[in-house]
This record gives structure tokens, C-alpha cells and sequence, in this order.
């Protein structure tokens, strides 16, 4: 984002190119076919050797306004959008791994990804999951045909932050592609490419949207892999600078082979969400250090799971490498306690499962995000019946800490 704040780039980052009409946001460009008078310049585009559009399931205008807005908060060279966060794990994972590769994985994914994984599993591809805590962990899970290390900043839900720097430096001495799902901590309260990630995926329905009305999925390069290295680049797209290989093949054989594009009308929506990312962030993470606070202290609960609090085991790691400890955290309640009860009781806070709004929302981990994972799982997981997600938005923080106490008592 060059010299200019945080806020200050996103803002004014649809105005460093011309805009039709003078327009302060990019518009939403709904066509799916775009025509050239020469027809080589068609032939051109397609083969990449000319900046534009070809066919909108690649990208549109709108698209593109918002990938060069999370390029720019992920200090990156190049970002692909997807219409999910899911759909841009699942789409890199098919552009760069091929059957008989291995991937190591956080043990402590988010229940759709750990489904996809396995998934992945079934279709040839080996996949070890390990505590990312501790880098040791990743590096006694490496094999020779290890082609990608995948770990999430923080864990949902119970808010582990992984060994990022150690993990970033393990995987640049061995030529690993090393992929750090950001969504949790959004580019806002960190920026993994500080720690080597070659990859930077992020869900930007949640914080970077943050309003709840618009899915949608992006993968950002950072510049630091060398893909002339990486041995599954096609020779189709070993086109142009090297750096920029792998985030064309993601766009190439993901999302053009997957087809999971971003709609315009959603770009549209994460884009103009996007320009308040800090502001939200910065009363969002406010609220959930004084509600996990109060929480901790309160005899109806039983622990509480987030990073800002000094009983967490990665709080010195989280000071270091964080803005702020983010906006998600989960508590268990007492023994004997229905969080179904407590759920109910609560007046403010929405019993829903996203995250990253800018209202609170609540959920009861064990009986639906995990749900499919089974009992012995989640028992291994420490994911409890009274295990309750908190992803905090941006009410008075009082009207909330109030909310949670009418409803526990």
C-alpha cells in the first residue's frame, strides 16, 4: 500500500486508474462477454500476453477493482476472488497439487476445510494434520513429495495461533509453498507475508466484507515463492515474469476449471465493506477483550479460549505478531449448564454461524459447525457440549457484557 495508512489506500485504491465517469467506486460491470475490434486482441487476452477480459467466469472489471484492493492490504504482487473462502482453498489446491503429493495441515481447521481435506484424501492426495503451535510438529510431518504446508493464523473456534514465523522459515529452507489462511486476523491485524507465506487466503465474507450481505473468496501471492522452481507449473502458463506463474495457474486451472467466480454485484459489496475494515476491526477486537474479560471471571464459566487474554498459551506470540487479538473467542460453560438455555436467554447477541459481522453473534460449536465430525473427534478437539463461539461486532461494549450477564444468571 506504499507510503499511504491503511485506511487511506483502501479508499482511494479504485482511483489510482482511471474510472468511468468520474465514479469514486469502481461500478459493478454485469456483463459476462467482453468483444475486442481486432480479433487478435482477443486471441491475445486469452493466451495472456494482453491485459483485459475474456469471458467473466475469469473476472470482470468489478472483480478486478476489488483483487487490487486485497493485493494492496496483503502487501501482494497478484489476489484472485472466488465467489467463497472455500472455494479459493479448494480451487489452489487443485491448481498446485496432483495426486501422490502430501500437504501438511493444521489439525485445528475450520470444519469445512477440514472436510475438504479429507475429501482431498480420498481423490490420492496425502494429507498429515499436526499442531501448528509448535514448528517442530510441521517439520516431523514433512516427506519428500511435501509440495504445501497449510496453517490458519488463528483457530476457530478455540482461538490456537499457530508457530507462523517458524513455519514461514522451515518452509522457505525447504522450497515448500506455504499457504496461511489470514481470514481470522484479516490483513488489517496482520500481514503473513511477514512471516514468508508464499500464499494468503482469506474469506472475504467475513472481516474484509463485514456486513453479513455478500459471499466471496480471494488468494493473494506475495512474491516470495519461486515458481520456477515449483515442479507442477504447466508449460502453458510459464509465460512472462515467474514471480506471477502460480497465481495464473490458480486463475487458470482454479477458477476457471472450478468456475467458482465472484459475482459482480458481491465484489461490489466486499469492496465498499472493505473500506472500513479498521475502523470495525479496531471496536470489534475493543469488545471482545472486555467481554472475554468478563467472561473469565464469571462462576458460571467454566474457561474462556482467546488470545488476548493472559491465560491463553500463545498470548506473548499474539502480543508480537498482532494488532490486536481479533474478534472471535469461545468459552466453556460450567458442568450442568445448557448452552441452549443460555443462548436463548441472550437479548442482543444473534445465535447465527458466520463471523466477522458487524453484530455479535453466538453459536453452539458442538452441536453444528462440528457437528459432522463426530463425537470422538470433537472430544479430541476439546470441542465440549458446552463449548459457545462468540464472534463479537461492534455494539456498546456495555449493552453486551449486560446481555451475557442477564443470560447467565
Amino acid at each position: 500500500m506504499g507510503t499511504r495508512g491503511f485506511t487511506t489506500a483502501i479508499l482511494h485504491s479504485d482511483r489510482s486508474r482511471p474510472i468511468e465517469h468520474g465514479a469514486l467506486h469502481k461500478p459493478i460491470h454485469t456483463s459476462v462477454a467482453f468483444g475486442y475490434a481486432d480479433a487478435r486482441d482477443l486471441a491475445r487476452v486469452f493466451q495472456g500476453e494482453l491485459p483485459g477480459y475474456a469471458y467473466g467466469r475469469q473476472g470482470t472489471p468489478t472483480t478486478a477493482a476489488l483483487e487490487e484492493k486485497v493485493s494492496g492490504m496483503e502487501e501482494g504482487i497478484a489476489t484472485v476472488a472466488f465467489s467463497t473462502g472455500m472455494a479459493a482453498i479448494a480451487s489452489t489446491v487443485i491448481a498446485l497439487l496432483r495426486a501422490g503429493d502430501h500437504l501438511v495441515s493444521s489439525s485445528f481447521l475450520f470444519g469445512n476445510t477440514d472436510s475438504l481435506f479429507k475429501t482431498y484424501q480420498q481423490m490420492g492426495l496425502g494429507v498429515t494434520f499436526v499442531d501448528p503451535t509448535a514448528v517442530a510438529n510441521v517439520e516431523a510431518a514433512l516427506k519428500p513429495e511435501t509440495r504445501m504446508v497449510f496453517v490458519e493464523t488463528i483457530a476457530n473456534p478455540r482461538t490456537q495461533v499457530a508457530d507462523l514465523a517458524a513455519i514461514g522459515e522451515l518452509c522457505q529452507a525447504r522450497g515448500i509453498v506455504y499457504v496461511v489462511d489470514n481470514t481470522m486476523t484479516s490483513p488489517y491485524l496482520y500481514r503473513p507475508k511477514r512471516h514468508g507465506a508464499s500464499l494468503i487466503v482469506n474469506s472475504l465474507t467475513k472481516y474484509i466484507g463485514g456486513h453479513g450481505n455478500a459471499l466471496g473468496g480471494a488468494v493473494t501471492d506475495t512474491g516470495l515463492y519461486d515458481w520456477s522452481k515449483y515442479p507442477h507449473i504447466y508449460d502453458n502458463y510459464k509465460k512472462g515474469d515467474p514471480a506471477r506463474w502460480g497465481i495464473w495457474q490458480i486463475r487458470k486451472k482454479g477458477l476457471r476449471d472450478v468456475g467458482a467466480s465472484l459475482a459482480p454485484e458481491a465484489a461490489h459489496h466486499l469492496s465498499v465493506g472493505a473500506e472500513t475494515l479498521a475502523l470495525r476491526l479496531e471496536r470489534t477486537c475493543a469488545n471482545a477483550l472486555k467481554l472475554a474479560q468478563f467472561l473469565e471471571a464469571h462462576p458460571k464459566v467454566a474457561r474462556v479460549y482467546y488470545p488476548g487474554l493472559k491465560s491463553h498459551p500463545e498470548h506473548e506470540r499474539t502480543k508480537a505478531w498482532f494488532r490486536a487479538a481479533g474478534g472471535l473467542f469461545s468459552f466453556d460453560l460450567a458442568a450442568g449448564i445448557d448452552c441452549f438455555d443460555v443462548l436463548n436467554r441472550l437479548q442482543i447477541v444473534v445465535s447465527s454461524s458466520n463471523l466477522g459481522d458487524n453484530r455479535t453473534l453466538a453459536i453452539p460449536v458442538a452441536h453444528t459447525i462440528y457437528f459432522e465430525m463426530g463425537a470422538e473427534r470433537r472430544t479430541s478437539m476439546g470441542f465440549g457440549d458446552g463449548l459457545i463461539r462468540i464472534s463479537t461486532g461492534i455494539e456498546d461494549g456495555d449493552d453486551l457484557i449486560e446481555d451475557f450477564r442477564q443470560a447467565l444468571a
